[in-house]
């Protein structure tokens, strides 16, 4: 017992009991005047009721009092402090005849003893409520549409637009590590909506983690970021192609629904380059069929391209009378119609549309074709490209200084003109480039005659080259100090500016453009590893290294002197420049490559095993002919090989002969040794031959021809 009296009791705790629920006839219900909301009370009314009418329900039922009468009692009827909204809502149903007036709501009914008033229930009601976050939003309208619900059905529950439901379900796409963030407050919807542009989860984070810490970032910065290794469609190139053109052939695009146009951007610019190539190859050969010499197009010409050449003038075509008695009777309607409306502020629409396209109909009559001499034709060329708008422009009559006509032949016809015009009289075929490269057509596949490599191919080949002889010659000091004395002494004995492939100044003659697969070659490392090396240890203070190098043993100082050498080193190909105003001349060019010659000769240099070069469809077996890769294949991997793929098309043939020649050390003409004289001065004036990839054998007059007109090839291939 005592044990038991010990024991403390629990305290009693009232229960809360709720009020009940009944369903009460609409018409035994009114407003309470103790509801709080007094201002907009038709705010959304339209919304609300649609949705009640949508669903034949009502999510939540209305909260009344019963009405008592003078002695307490219940009336029968009802008022309701909180759910005004419903009641009204309800109250237009009735009034449509979607609702009896006695149709029975589901209600709470307050208990008689309550201990709030109803002004409290009323303010509670609608301040206690929490507002759904928007992302909960975007995965609702997600999860209809995954259960069976189209967006049209979607939009019209929720009294909105298809493409807004399209927007708050791409929002919901986005990296679920994005969304933490938003739900988190950690960025505002314009930045959610930045983020849709590309679907890439990965790639979402890698950009959120690059600003999330910046400065004031902006939406469009995002959207930049994102988009950054693609093609928008307001670039002209995508006008010119169209965007439905790109998405027939494959291509997968970016799409922004945030964006008043509804832009986006294009995915693979491979293709849309080639379909690009592929138009302006379709116009260039149509203009071709006129018979011009040649025909250079690109997407947008350089500024000066048109420099130093003459353009030639034609005359148009005259019209008709038929012509004249149809551009009269325009013009004539066209007075009338203006003269009759002269008087009104704005045109009836029928009106100006007429006067449109009068104007249109007038303006083709201008537009005639330019009909030029057939003679100037066949030693001019074409320039083809793309204006901001993404139309097609076509440049006609230019000829180049070495195109102009040469003194008359004994019967009277110009040489030029007789070469153009072929053996038969026969329109010639113009030679066509894109972006600086020969258009390679079937007749190009057919045809056995070797033909120049292209001057861009040629310029990455001999920058390779030059790299690594920069790397061989840091490599043999003895070789760098004799090249270095040969040109000091060549500058003090000789009176004329010295060339050759060593130019004496510290500052590497080369541009990492010049091939993309430049900078990652073993020469580039190992020159950039060696760089890093001496800066490493050369001191601070400009003043002491004189002592600094002073102090050096002299194997040191013969390496420092080999790398600072080396950066000397020029053995690019540049085109010469005939008139010798500025670049370099036919005779410096030689002169440079003889030099390359000989300094890759005495350090031993090995484009394979020192430079690590390969032939691979990026860097040559892609660039060049059908012809051209089989003559690579027989010559580095034997004519077996070479009969292997000779019927593949272009694409498998570089392919195929990338493996056939990955290991057998051969290398296209700019990078083995070639055979020309040293770098003495020509005291005779005569300029030296050309290498091989440059110009073929001229032994006799045919020969020599068709050395022209490869070398008209190399001219339109800038």
């Amino acid at each position: 017992m005592a044990k038991a009296a010990r024991k403390s009791k629990k305290p009693t705790v009232a229960m809360i009991v709720f009020s009940r629920s009944r369903d009460i006839p609409f018409n035994r219900i009114r407003l309470s005047d103790s509801n709080v909301r007094e201002t907009d009370v038709e705010a959304g009314l339209d919304d609300l009721t649609h949705d009640i009418d949508r669903r034949e329900d009502i999510v939540q039922g209305i909260n009344v009092r019963a009405i008592l009468d003078a002695d307490g009692n219940e009336t029968g009827d009802f008022e309701t402090p909180a759910g005004g909204r419903r009641f009204r809502a309800i109250a237009r149903l009735v009034e449509a005849g979607r609702f009896p007036a006695d149709g029975l709501v589901p209600c709470l009914v307050k208990k008689a003893d309550a201990k709030t008033s109803a002004v409290d229930d009323s303010l509670a009601e609608n301040m206690l409520r929490l507002g759904l976050h928007p992302l909960d939003q975007f995965r609702a309208f997600k999860r209809m549409f995954d259960e069976g619900m189209t967006k049209e059905e979607i939009a019209d529950a929720y009294r909105t637009t298809p493409r807004y439901i399209t927007q708050r379900m791409r929002l919901a796409s986005v990296s679920p590590a994005l969304l933490e963030v938003y739900a988190r407050n950690g960025m505002p919807l314009a930045m959610l909506e930045a983020f849709t542009v590309n679907p890439d989860h990965a790639r979402q984070e890698q950009v959120w983690e690059a600003v999330q810490r910046s400065y004031n970032v902006q939406p469009w910065q995002i959207r930049q970021l994102l988009t950054e290794t693609t093609v928008p469609t307001d670039d002209k190139r995508v006008r010119f192609v169209g965007v439905e053109a790109y998405e027939q052939a494959g291509g997968t695009m970016l799409r922004d629904l945030f964006s008043e146009n509804d832009g986006g951007w294009l995915e693979d610019v491979g293709l849309l380059d080639r379909l690009v190539s592929e138009k302006l190859k379709a116009i260039a050969d149509d203009v071709a069929a006129e018979g011009w010499k040649w025909i250079a197009v690109e997407t947008s010409h350089p500024y000066g391209y048109d420099n130093g050449l003459r353009e030639i003038t034609g005359s148009f075509a005259d019209l008709t009378d038929e012509e004249r008695a149809a551009r009269d009777v325009l013009r004539n309607e066209y007075d009338d119609l203006e003269s009759e409306y002269s008087e009104h502020d704005e045109l009836p629409e029928e009106i100006d549309r007429r006067l449109g396209e009068i104007e249109a109909a007038l303006e083709d009559f201008e537009q005639r074709p330019v009909i030029y001499d057939p003679a100037e034709i066949a030693r001019a060329g074409v320039f083809i490209s793309i204006d901001r708008d993404g139309e097609p422009v076509i440049e006609r009559g230019y000829v180049r200084p070495e195109d102009e006509p040469v003194a008359d032949t004994e019967d009277g016809e110009n040489e030029n003109a007789v070469a153009a015009a072929g053996n038969d009289g026969d329109v010639q075929r113009a030679v066509i480039t894109i972006g600086g490269q020969p258009v390679e057509t079937e007749d190009d596949d057919d045809d056995d005659a070797v033909k120049p490599l292209p001057e861009r191919l040629v310029v990455e080949l001999t920058a390779h080259r030059t790299l690594a002889l920069q790397e061989a010659l840091a490599a043999s000091p003895h070789v760098a100090m004799t090249a270095l004395l040969h040109r000091l002494v060549t500058e003090r004995y000789h009176y004329s500016a010295p060339t050759g492939c060593l130019e004496v100044f510290v500052r590497q003659k080369l541009s990492w453009t010049q091939g993309t697969d430049l900078g990652d070659s073993p020469s580039a490392k190992a020159i950039r590893e060696r760089n890093n090396a001496w800066k490493s240890d050369l001191p601070s203070d400009e003043a002491a290294l004189w002592d600094w190098i002073a102090a050096l043993d002299e194997a040191s100082r013969m390496a420092l002197l080999a790398h600072c050498v080396s950066y000397g080193i020029n053995a690019l190909y540049e085109r010469p420049n005939i008139h010798s105003a500025s670049g370099i001349s036919q005779h410096g060019l030689d002169r440079r490559l003889a030099g390359a010659d000989r300094i890759a000769r005495a350090t031993g240099l090995d484009m394979v095993l020192d430079a690590g070069w390969r032939p691979t469809i990026e860097n040559y077996l892609g660039r060049v002919t059908k012809t051209q890769i089989l003559a690579a294949v027989r010559e580095g991997a034997g004519e077996r090989a070479a009969q292997l793929i000779d019927h593949l098309k272009k694409g498998d043939m570089a392919k195929e002969a990338e493996r056939l020649l990955a290991d057998t050390g051969w290398l296209p003409e700019p990078l083995r040794l070639v055979d020309l004289d040293g770098d003495a001065t020509d005291t005779d004036g005569e300029v030296e031959a050309l290498p091989d990839f440059l110009a073929g054998d001229s032994d006799d007059e045919e020969a020599a021809a068709e050395d022209e007109e490869d070398r008209q090839h190399l001219v339109a291939a800038e």
